[in-house]
């Protein structure tokens, strides 16, 4: 009777056992059949049941609903949980973790279960990218890239998703790990010299210009037909106040591309920031000529005149002979006229500008009393900007 009773003790616990690991196969069930309540109510008892809590199936079981419910149009399935396939991931991980005969990564390679995570991962990377949502799309992004880069991972690796990893930290200011993603594009020669030029962007949002000068510098060996390369460092000298380099290059810019209007736009506002203002000149006139329609070299020329005109008026100052003093305020103001079709037409390039319309009320202003055509227009520009002063 003694061993009956043992035995029948034993029978009971078995099927104790049994009935909590029936909830995770119901749950699976459910989770085929698209009930998902159900499913989570089964899979949540069985979480916290000791018999059933560090059991793998338990967390495959999990992690296929947490899949599921990112993949469902209902909303209150998608409220189960805020991460669904951060969640996922981490409870595929945690069944094999518990599985010691591998039955679960076997199920897992052999069904390509990874393989679908990795997609809906894409998805909600690129989802989360284009709600502006960098985080989290870096998030979503780094896990596709251990799924992929794991042996549990059943298919040809997407060079692509290193830049899209590289673009999310980028944009959450985590340089230094867009730094490792776009050095992986390169290593893999992922859109030829782009990551480069990531790379060199991902150091300037660091600080760090002399990396940043030195992955640019490295570059005309890689590519040594890319005439980008230069308008780069260009781009760099200009940034870090470096004009004598930035002038040398754009030189070297000028004689392999001397139709590029935007080269002698850079080189006029250098000179013009150096108040060297006939160099300016003649650098910006060339920009203009090669591309009209551009506001800021329309601007940059006019105030390149109304600045050398300001300096002409202020040496004159110094002239104690009257009629050479009235010579000289002749020229200058010669030379503030210059200023006036450039920013009549960097007014009509961007009808709004303050900058611009300030700087024709000065020119109205000093040139009317010689062309009283101007009066009317100085009145004009004047009670407009006052009318927006009130605003």
């Amino acid at each position: 009777m003694k061993k009956f009773f043992l035995l029948i003790a034993t029978i009971s616990i078995s099927f104790c056992a049994m009935s909590q690991k029936g909830k995770v196969t119901s749950a699976l069930s459910y989770i085929d059949q698209g009930i998902l309540d159900k499913a989570k109510d089964a899979i949540d008892q069985a979480l916290v049941d000791p018999k059933s809590k560090d059991w793998f199936n338990t967390y495959f079981a999990k992690g296929k609903l947490c899949q599921a419910t990112f993949n469902s149009d209902n909303p209150k399935f998608q409220a189960f949980y805020p991460d669904p396939l951060i969640e996922a991931y981490a409870s595929y991980e945690k069944a094999i973790e518990l599985d010691p005969k591998g039955t679960i990564k076997k199920k897992i390679i052999t069904n390509m279960i990874y393989n679908s995570l990795a997609v809906d991962l894409y998805k909600q990377g690129s989802a989360k990218f284009e709600a502006k949502d960098y985080p989290n799309a870096l998030k979503a992004f780094e896990t596709q890239i251990k799924i992929t880069e794991s042996d549990k991972y059943a298919g040809a690796v997407d060079t692509g998703m290193y830049y899209n990893a590289g673009l999310a930290a980028v944009n959450s200011s985590k340089y230094t790990e867009a730094i490792k993603y776009f050095e992986k594009c390169a290593e893999m020669k992922y859109l030829a010299i782009t990551p480069y030029y990531q790379i060199y962007e991902s150091y300037l949002g660091l600080g760090d210009t002399v990396k940043a000068e030195a992955t640019l510098k490295s570059l005309p060996s890689l590519f040594p037909n890319d005439k980008t390369i230069t308008l780069q460092l260009i781009d760099l000298y200009i940034k870090s106040n470096k004009n004598e380099e930035a002038l040398k290059h754009i030189k070297i810019a000028k004689e392999a591309d001397p139709g590029n209007f935007s080269l002698y736009f850079a080189a006029g506002i250098i000179y013009l920031n150096q108040n060297k203002y006939d160099p300016a000149i003649e650098e910006l006139t060339k920009s203009i000529e090669l591309k009209p329609d551009l506001y800021d070299t329309q601007y940059g020329l006019g105030a390149a005149y109304i600045n050398k005109a300001a300096e002409m008026f202020k040496a004159a100052n110094d002239i104690m002979d009257v009629k050479k003093y009235s010579d000289a305020i002749d020229v200058a103001n010669a030379v503030y006229a210059k200023a006036l079709p450039y920013m009549e037409k960097a007014l009509e390039l961007k009808p709004d500008d303050t900058f611009a319309m300030g700087s024709l009320q000065e020119l109205y202003y000093r040139l009317k009393a010689k062309d009283p055509s101007l009066a009317p227009k100085y009145e004009a520009i004047k009670a407009k900007l006052d009318a927006l002063k009130k605003k």
